[in-house]
Formats: structure tokens, C-alpha cells, sequence
């Protein structure tokens, strides 16, 4: 069995149940009872405010957060020409390329990463290079629906989220503390 902190993971949180980004901020909270140096760019979700981001603030300084999306694509009554939102991605993965080099974090999470690359936000070369780039004791969290096959092989923990049941569909919307 290998020591204790000796190699980072590349984990991957997927599938069409929620719970996904919720997974990862778990990991980020149990991060930071470790004292560990987190970074966390929030890809596609945008300009929303959610109790989850109030939350994280509440962790500084060990989490660094950054909202990099500039809202959902395409539906949630957006009416942004889609190259804003590529250019919005673009600057994520350069943000997340520079958090990673700078070796300053244990852990890195990138929220909604999955479905910035279906929408062809980014590209599986900028993923790529984004895997290249983390330090072997790095950990790096990816997380969003669709999860690309080659994705789902390079990494060490997979973790599908299946959607059995939600309250949206009994015709509840949305409440404080739960879902935003």
C-alpha cells in the first residue's frame, strides 16, 4: 500500500442526479479541516447566487473561489451571443492552468467542466493540458454531466449521480438551502 498523500487523484463527479457539485464541496470541506489550500472555479453556472458560493466565502482563506461562466448556455433565459461564453471558459481554463502551475493548492475543483466541453466550450485539448499541468500530489476534481469516455479513463475515482427521483418533477420548485 502506498503512504498517505503520496500521489494526487483526478476525480470525476457526473451523470443526471444532483449531487455533483455538492460531492466536490464536501471533499472541499473536508479539505479545508486539513488546512489545505483550495482553488474553485465555477465553469457555465454564472451570475446566479447561490447559498453554496455564500458559503465558500465563509471559508476563506483556504478557498479560493472564482465564478467563471457566464450562465447557463443556450437555455434559463439566456440571450448571450455563444462566443461570450467561449470567451468566458477560455479565461477559466487559463485560470485554472495558472491556479494548478502555481503548486499553491492541495486541491482544485472545476465545476461544471464536463458541460463546458459538451456545449464546445472547451476543447478536449484544453482539458488535456489541464490534466498535464497538476502536480503529481495535486488533487483535481471535474465535475458536470457527460462525462467524456476519455475522461472517465484517465481518472481514479468515478462517481455517477442518477437521478431516481426530484422533487421539480412533482412540481416543487427549487428551495433555500437545498437546491440554491
Amino acid at each position: 500500500m502506498k503512504k498517505e498523500g503520496t500521489r494526487g487523484l483526478l476525480l470525476v463527479y457526473t451523470g443526471n442526479g444532483k449531487g455533483k457539485t455538492t460531492a466536490a464541496l464536501g471533499m472541499c470541506v473536508r479539505a479545508v479541516g486539513h488546512d489545505w489550500s483550495i482553488c474553485l472555479i465555477q465553469f457555465v453556472k454564472g451570475t446566479w447566487e447561490y447559498g453554496e458560493l455564500k458559503g465558500l466565502r465563509r471559508l476563506e482563506p483556504n478557498v479560493e473561489l472564482h465564478v467563471v461562466g457566464e450562465g447557463f448556455v443556450g437555455i434559463v433565459d439566456d440571450n448571450k451571443d455563444f462566443d461570450i461564453h467561449r470567451q468566458a471558459a477560455r479565461k477559466g481554463v487559463a485560470l485554472a492552468l495558472n491556479k494548478l502551475q502555481s503548486e499553491d493548492y492541495q486541491l482544485v475543483i472545476l465545476d461544471e467542466l464536463n458541460v463546458a466541453y459538451s456545449l464546445g466550450l472547451v476543447t478536449r485539448d484544453e482539458i488535456d493540458k489541464i490534466l498535464a499541468s497538476r502536480t503529481r500530489r495535486q488533487h483535481l476534481v471535474i465535475t458536470g454531466r457527460g462525462a467524456p469516455d476519455w475522461l472517465i479513463e484517465k481518472a481514479d475515482l468515478v462517481t455517477e449521480m442518477k437521478d431516481v427521483k426530484h422533487p421539480y418533477k412533482m412540481g416543487i420548485p427549487a428551495q433555500k438551502g437545498i437546491d440554491r
